[in-house]
C-alpha cells in the first residue's frame, strides 16, 4: 500500500506546514485563534489540539507512547496554553519523523489491533493503511485550519507538496 519512503516524505511534510501554520496563527490575537469558525472543533486553536491529540493517540498505538487525555470530544481543549501548544507540536513533529526514519516496509505490511474509542471496540486494520490514515487526517484538519486563518485574515504558506523544501 505505501512505502517507508512515503512515510518519510509525509512526516516532512506534516512538520512544514505545522510550522507554516503556527507561523500564520502566532500572528493572529489569542481570542481570534479561538473564535468559533463553524469548523468540526469549532476553531484554530481547537483544531491544532484536535490534530496534536489524534497524533498522540495514534502514535501511542503505534510506539506505544503515552496516550492523551481525554477522547474526540474532550480533544479540541486538551492544549489549552498556545506557547507550550507550540513547543509539544514542534517536539512531537520530530518524533514523527524519528519514527518514520525507522519504519521498514515490513512493518507497514503487518496488522495493527487497538480499542478504538470512537467505535467501542476493537479493530484490526493493515498497518501500512493506518498510517497513510494518520498522514490524510493530519492534512484534512489542516486544510480546515488554513482555510480558517485565511479567513481571519493570516497568510499561511503554500500547501503543496511539490514545493517543500528538500531540506526538511
Amino acid at each position: 500500500m505505501i512505502t517507508p519512503d512515503y512515510a518519510r516524505t509525509m512526516a516532512r511534510y506534516n512538520r512544514w506546514q505545522n510550522g507554516s501554520l503556527i507561523k500564520a496563527a502566532s500572528s493572529l490575537s489569542d481570542a481570534d485563534r479561538r473564535a468559533t469558525r463553524g469548523a468540526f472543533f469549532g476553531s484554530i486553536h481547537g483544531t491544532f489540539s484536535h490534530l496534536m491529540w489524534a497524533d498522540q493517540i495514534w502514535f501511542s498505538r503505534f510506539t506505544g507512547s503515552p496516550k492523551p487525555p481525554g477522547g474526540i470530544k474532550d480533544s479540541a481543549t486538551l492544549f489549552p496554553d498556545w506557547e507550550p501548544f507550540i513547543e509539544l507540536r514542534q517536539a512531537f513533529d520530530a518524533t514523527i519523523i524519528a519514527w518514520a526514519d525507522g519504519l521498514t516496509a515490513d512493518q507497514l505490511a503487518g496488522d495493527l489491533t487497538w480499542f478504538s474509542g470512537a467505535v467501542g471496540r476493537e479493530l484490526t486494520k493493515p498497518f501500512g493503511l493506518l498510517v497513510a490514515h494518520v498522514f490524510n487526517h493530519q492534512t484534512h484538519h489542516r486544510g480546515q485550519i488554513h482555510a480558517m486563518l485565511t479567513a481571519a485574515g493570516a497568510k499561511p504558506d503554500d500547501t503543496d507538496l511539490m514545493i517543500m523544501p528538500d531540506e526538511l
